[in-house]
């Protein structure tokens, strides 16, 4: 089977009283990759990225409020949303994933990769920072995040997709179109939700104690999240791998699959090439 024409399939899961929306894109062996997405972002937005990755399980699910999940009753910290996926992947049967996390979603992989060792392999971090501890984007691009108005309003993202992803969507609107076409408007406190989950967090000093293998990337281009960022990250994890997407935006991940899926399929198989390697040297030996 062609996995890359295989579209996900979407279910809802009941974790600790939610009903989460989960899809999962099956795969042809080796480790699934849980994906935790932007803030207010629903699933569908990251099927691009998951059709070109081809050949691997693929797991993502809108957070409380999030897409069509539901409003949960109160509010998360990221150790609690950590906590609730560890609860997810126990009701779907999985011990053992690669975490990849994208901008707001980085932050969640850091806190589920330190928080649960065992469970996360290979950590994946885009377009992220150290939380509370980092150099912040353009200020006319954080504006227009404190808000789910982009959204909301398909005419607004238009007009503010430049000034807040910046990279490829400056000068090729037909892909704030696609973009856009995939968009669930987020619920209003879903959102303030997830803002409120980052307040005055930050991983900046425990990052040295991450044991997995990390692949860190950034855009050159990317107003929110400047790369100086992705350095910094790649500074403190001791076993760590940093690339920095040529005219790559917030949305790199998306945008420049052409870059990305080479790299990230490279990082995810090195282990299965390391254990293929000790298996042929014991078999000679």
């Amino acid at each position: 089977m062609n996995n890359r024409s295989t579209p996900p399939k979407i279910e809802y899961v009941d974790v600790d009283g939610v009903m989460l929306r989960v899809a999962i894109r099956g795969g042809r062996g080796g480790t699934p990759l849980l994906l935790f997405n932007g803030i207010g972002a629903n699933l569908e937005l990251v099927f691009p990225f998951i059709e070109a990755l081809h050949g691997r399980e693929v797991i993502v699910f809108d957070m409380p409020g999030i897409g069509r999940s539901p409003m949960s009753w109160f509010p998360r910290r990221f150790s609690g949303i950590a906590r609730l996926t560890s609860h997810l992947l126990d009701r779907l049967g999985y011990q053992s994933v690669d975490v990849a996390g994208v901008s707001w979603g980085g932050a969640v992989a850091q806190q589920f990769a330190r928080q649960l060792p065992d469970r996360c392999r290979r950590l994946i971090l885009a377009a992220t920072s150290a939380g509370a501890v980092m150099v912040p984007g353009r200020p006319s691009a954080l504006m227009k995040m404190t808000t789910p108005r982009r959204y909301l309003s398909p005419q607004f993202m238009h007009r503010a997709a430049g000034t807040i992803y910046g990279g490829e969507v400056r000068e090729r609107p037909e892909l704030v179109t696609a973009h856009t076409a995939r968009v669930i408007p987020p619920h209003f406190m879903g959102y303030v939700y997830q803002l409120v989950a980052g307040v005055g967090w930050t991983s900046v000093h425990w990052l040295h104690k991450l044991k997995q293998p990390t692949l860190i990337m950034a855009g050159s281009d990317d107003p929110l999240v400047p790369p100086v960022n992705a350095r910094l990250l790649s500074l403190l994890i001791p076993d760590n791998r940093l690339v920095i997407i040529p005219g790559g935006g917030h949305l790199f991940m998306l945008h420049c699959l052409d870059q990305v899926i080479p790299v990230i399929h490279d990082f995810l198989g090195a282990a299965s090439a390391e254990r293929a390697l000790r298996t042929a040297v014991t078999l000679k030996a």
